[in-house]
């Protein structure tokens, strides 16, 4: 005779299925990565934890295609999406990176709905490079 399985919470304790999207989230911070390759749309509630993210590379796009700024496009309005399900209203954006799907990604935020509190840019920057490595003696 086989052995039952325990299964972990029950349908009448209303703990069955996910109960992370029962959460309501005012506002929120969508960070864009855009590199030359990908653009990745991140989303998070103030504290920092991820509510939603997305890709070019995940939304069907391949190869160099993911870098253009259409993909970027699609990726942050598939982000946004599910986000404004769970009743987002406000955002910070924090863009980091070179790549051309910064202006595109930003402009599918603004046709979103969602209000911007502020735009800023995140990419890092070196001050005077790293150290070079040591000569070579022969």
């Amino acid at each position: 005779m086989a052995k039952a399985i325990p299964r972990i919470g029950s349908r009448r304790n209303g703990r069955m299925g996910s109960r992370r999207s029962a959460r309501r989230i005012p506002k929120g911070v969508i960070h864009v990565q855009a590199s030359f390759n990908n653009t990745i749309i991140t989303i998070t509630d103030v504290r920092g934890r991820v509510v939603s993210w997305s890709s070019a590379g995940t939304c069907g796009f391949k190869g160099t295609k993911r870098g253009t700024p259409f993909a970027a496009q699609t990726a942050a309005a598939s982000a946004i999406r599910t986000v404004v399900d769970q009743g987002m209203q406000r955002a910070e954006v924090m863009i980091k990176g070179p790549g051309l799907g910064r202006d595109a990604a930003l402009r599918a935020i603004r046709r979103s709905g969602i209000l911007l509190t502020f735009i800023r840019d995140v990419t890092p920057m070196p001050h005077n490079g790293c150290r070079p490595p040591k000569k070579r003696r022969i």
